[in-house]
């Protein structure tokens, strides 16, 4: 969009931009007493997954306005330019194709002459063999032992998404197989590393180097600390040629979309996997960065996670946008940022498995849409994506909520449970008690909620209370219920999350599917380790900087 046909000169932005003046006094319990069907009214349903909009700060009007918006923007045309292949990704000039990783193998998606699904199944094919050899006890170390520790060595969306769905279906463990436990190291100063390599025993240790371009100075190294651990012990330090050849070939796995830096590095040609350069590492968990996920629950669960995600993507491009869940998340998340200047986002959960959701959504929200100027190089006068962050909500209520309910702040608040849990387990006293368990907590989600909308008004009686006690309450919140957590209900509710930010990226004319805001810190990082190593060139950075390097040099002097 050029500067006169910016999103926010379109006659239904002016018409919102009124109408939050209407609005913006509103207190979310007169909106419900105006009609008794509120819920029914913003509550939608698709692909196993239920989203209760009805505690927003809107009416039927303000959803049309919106919807007229989300036309204006031709989000239609762009959920089709999405899922058909087009060069989405404007800055790099290529696709943005992570929903034909989960698309099934009688599909077809024809990109610049060449069916891209075949290539998808080839690598889901070889990843299984790799899985499989893993849970059959036959890939076997340097000295002959089968494999009992795999480590993930990568950072963001090389570590956080497989972290996550790792955690998340710890419960799908397959229990008839040789047991692999998986770990996950991202940090680049090694602590988490340092850990595992004074526990595990190196000749049944397995890594796995993930890294779209291969050159993640984080996870590089980690990956050389990890092969000189192996070298040391299994090889003599490098001495021993054959051995350093089988620790080479039977313990590290490469996952990259550059195979020719991995066989640089010396990683076996056939224990590589390649992704793709239209899938963004944000977005990546679908493919050959989903190793992890396939380790931990097997190839069954992980496809069942990639048939969620498509269920969502069929959702998303063949449902009128009135009812269409991502279509609504993004938005409520437009009428919050741009029209009632709600510039907080809080993700909390209500099931421990999810306890890495709310980091996966921070860089998946916050690294797509945290951008400032328009796809055409324009500054946007409008605000964008929101500071997101949050935690388990059972342990967030003894956290932050306080700032929730009485701070300053409004604050937008997504609640996801799963309704049903542990049904499934066998001993009847034990299960009576999860089972009680687990609706205490569905009962604190529903009550936190409904806290955050009356303020006092959700309390039983109308005595007077000290002003410290009150209770404003008019937070917006979303509550999305799963009816349980499943591979699939799983893979539905991360792909809704990244169609939202599809939704407003195309809203807010900006590009979901770039990052450049990352590489200036790498390049001065880099440079400026050059100085902390050397002790030269400190005359060029600026004074805190100098001052913070002397410090540093003179604590690494002290005896």
């Amino acid at each position: 969009m050029t500067q006169s046909t910016m999103i926010h000169h379109s006659p239904a932005w002016q018409r919102l931009t009124v109408h939050a003046t209407e609005m913006r006094d509103v207190h979310l319990k007169s909106l419900f007493a105006e009609r008794s069907d509120r819920h029914a009214r913003f509550t939608r349903r698709g692909a196993g997954l239920t989203l209760d909009l009805s505690k927003h700060r809107w009416r039927d009007e303000t959803l049309s306005m919106l919807l007229e918006l989300a036309r204006e923007a031709d989000l239609e045309g762009a959920i089709a330019r999405l899922q058909n292949g087009e060069r989405v990704n404007r800055s790099e000039d290529r696709p943005a194709l992570h929903t034909a990783l989960r698309l099934p193998r009688e599909a077809s998606l024809m990109i610049e002459g060449e069916d891209v699904v075949p290539d998808v199944h080839e690598t889901l094919a070889r990843m299984q063999a790799m899985v499989e050899k893993c849970h059959a006890g036959q890939w076997r170390g340097a000295t002959g032992r089968p494999i009992t520790d795999v480590v993930n060595l990568g950072v963001g969306g090389s570590d956080l998404g497989p972290l996550m769905v790792t955690h998340a279906l710890a419960d799908y463990r397959p229990r008839d197989v040789h047991q692999v436990d998986i770990h996950f190291a991202s940090t680049m100063d090694g602590s988490q590393l340092a850990d595992y390599l004074t526990r595990f025993n190196p000749a049944t240790t397995l890594f796995v180097l993930s890294s779209k371009s291969f050159t993640t100075i984080d996870t590089l190294s980690n990956a050389s600390t990890a092969r000189d651990w192996l070298m040391t012990r299994l090889a003599d330090g490098g001495q021993d040629t054959q051995m350093s050849e089988l620790v080479m070939r039977q313990h590290f796995i490469g996952v990259s979309a550059k195979p020719e830096k991995m066989s640089e590095w010396g990683i076996e040609p056939r224990h590589q996997l390649h992704f793709w350069e239209w899938v963004g590492g944000r977005y990546s968990l679908w493919g050959a960065i989903g190793l992890p996920i396939a380790m931990a629950v097997g190839m069954d669960n992980f496809r069942e996670l990639l048939a969620g995600a498509h269920d969502m993507d069929r959702h998303f491009r063949e449902t009128p946008l009135e009812d269409n869940l991502p279509v609504l998340l993004a938005l409520a998340g437009i009428w919050n940022v741009n029209f009632l200047d709600v510039r907080a986002h809080s993700i909390l959960p209500y099931d421990g498995r999810l306890e890495y959701f709310a980091s996966y959504l921070e860089q998946l929200e916050m690294e797509s849409n945290g951008k400032s100027v328009t796809n055409s190089g324009e500054i946007t006068p409008y605000s964008t994506c929101p500071v997101l962050w949050g935690q388990l909500g059972p342990n967030a209520q003894h956290a932050f909520y306080q700032l929730l309910h009485q701070g300053t702040q409004a604050v937008e608040c997504d609640f996801i449970a799963p309704v049903r849990r542990y049904d499934r387990v066998e001993d009847p006293a034990t299960r009576a008690h999860l089972k009680a368990q687990h609706r205490l907590t569905l009962a604190n989600c529903v009550a936190q909620s409904r806290v955050l909308m009356l303020g006092d008004e959700a309390l039983p009686d109308d005595a007077p209370r000290p002003s410290h006690k009150r209770y404003r309450g008019n937070q917006p919140s979303t509550t999305l219920l799963l009816d349980r957590l499943t591979p699939r209900t799983l893979g539905a509710l991360i792909a809704l999350y990244e169609h939202k930010v599809f939704v407003q990226a195309t809203l807010w004319d900006i590009n979901p599917f770039d990052q450049w805001g990352v590489e200036l810190g790498k390049q001065i990082a880099s440079e400026t380790e050059q100085i902390l190593a050397s002790r030269r060139g400190a005359e060029s950075l600026d004074d805190s900087s100098r001052g913070l390097l002397d410090v540093i040099w003179q604590a690494q002097d002290a005896p």
